[in-house]
């Protein structure tokens, strides 16, 4: 699933780190979402949309294959 997890996270000029930290997930799973290799829990995605203040189908972007 493709998403704009890294461009709004270098919008708001945070790290990888300092978004793993205040989403409680680890770096590797935010540079994995960004790599497209992990697709978020829905739990994930609504901290994450929660976090940037956007819908979750603004973030992560389905298509289908």
């Amino acid at each position: 699933m493709k998403n704009r997890l890294e461009e709004l996270r270098k919008e708001k000029g945070l790290t990888q780190e300092e978004l793993a930290n205040e989403l409680e997930v680890s770096r590797q799973t935010i540079s994995s979402i960004e790599n497209e290799r992990y697709e978020p829990s829905i739990t994930l995605a609504f901290k994450i949309s929660i976090f940037f203040k956007m819908k979750i189908e603004e973030i992560f972007i389905y298509e289908v294959q």
